[in-house]
């Protein structure tokens, strides 16, 4: 074991990466360590090999999904229907109950960033906050009240249907839905329509429009739904700061002043808490089930 004590252990788990780190009582990361995302016996062996040096006292999981949240569920604990090979249908929070005898927090991975947001981040001190990522994929988690919104399962943001935009003739990359919002707006699409990355683009490419146009979209449908005080946008194709920008743009005229928001430089921003929310809601969600088993 190291010579340190540390309390609170926390996994973000992409489809293209694993981050793992621990942290002590006041969710600040002492260890971190990331690695590729390969098979599932690959990947959760190098999350052993992290953990196995620590004396941890609970750990918060944030995992791609779906996932199956529902603790009455047979397949409580699984990754589900993923297009990630050979993950579909793993019993993550098994594997880890099996090795760790320690409580152990389960949620997506939008969700625990939304959570380190939330409670430490851009979000701190507001009742409720959305938290969007936008990249390999998109997601978004909510918090309401200091709570994760979940229900029968978690909320699957980044599949919601959205118009096409009338120049736009890409037909969608999303395997279930064509062209949902993840499906017409994550970063692969990017490449998908012009043979490039986002970063390699210049920003009068029309593209940028295109995904503004997009994202607006799904933010004004969750303001009208979750009249959230603050939206956090996350995620490698948002730190393209001029399209954060259009998307800000769009989303006013799309709104035309039928609802009040906070100004929109206060209502849209980016994380504070930067590549380390995930993790940092991580810890929280680990010390709350800690302390919910304490009761």
């Amino acid at each position: 074991m190291e010579g340190e004590f540390v309390l609170y252990g926390a996994i973000e788990a992409g489809g293209t990466k694993f981050v793992c780190a621990v942290g002590d009582r006041n969710f600040e990361v002492t260890q971190k360590v990331s690695f590729p995302t390969r098979t599932p016996e690959e990947t959760m062996n190098k999350v052993y090999e992290f953990f196995n040096r620590y004396n941890l006292k609970s750990i918060g999981i944030g995992s791609f999904g779906p996932i199956d949240l529902i603790p009455e569920s047979s397949t409580y604990g699984y990754i589900k229907n993923t297009p990630k090979d050979r993950w579909k249908n793993f019993d993550f929070l098994g594997s880890l109950k099996a090795k760790y005898d320690i409580p152990i927090g389960w949620s997506t991975d939008v969700n625990i960033a939304a959570l380190g947001e939330a409670i430490k981040g851009a979000g701190k001190g507001l009742d409720n906050i959305l938290y969007l990522t936008v990249g390999t994929g998109i997601g978004g988690g909510a918090i309401i009240k200091g709570n994760i919104l979940e229900g029968v399962g978690h909320p699957e943001m980044g599949h919601i249907m959205i118009k096409p935009h009338p120049d736009d003739k890409f037909e969608g990359l999303c395997p279930f839905h064509s062209n949902c919002l993840e499906g017409m707006a994550s970063g692969p699409t990017i490449e998908a329509r012009l043979g490039k990355k986002g970063k390699e683009i210049c920003n009068t490419n029309v593209v940028w429009v295109y995904l503004a146009d997009y994202i607006a979209q799904a933010l004004f449908n969750y303001t009208l739904i979750l009249s959230p005080n603050k939206i956090i946008l996350g995620g490698g194709v948002m730190k393209n700061m001029y399209l954060v920008e259009q998307i800000k743009n769009k989303l006013k005229e799309k709104l035309d002043d039928y609802i009040t928001i906070p100004p929109i430089n206060q209502y849209i921003t980016t994380p504070n808490q930067g590549d380390d929310c995930g993790i940092i809601g991580g810890f929280i969600l680990a010390d709350r089930v800690l302390k919910k088993v304490c009761r």
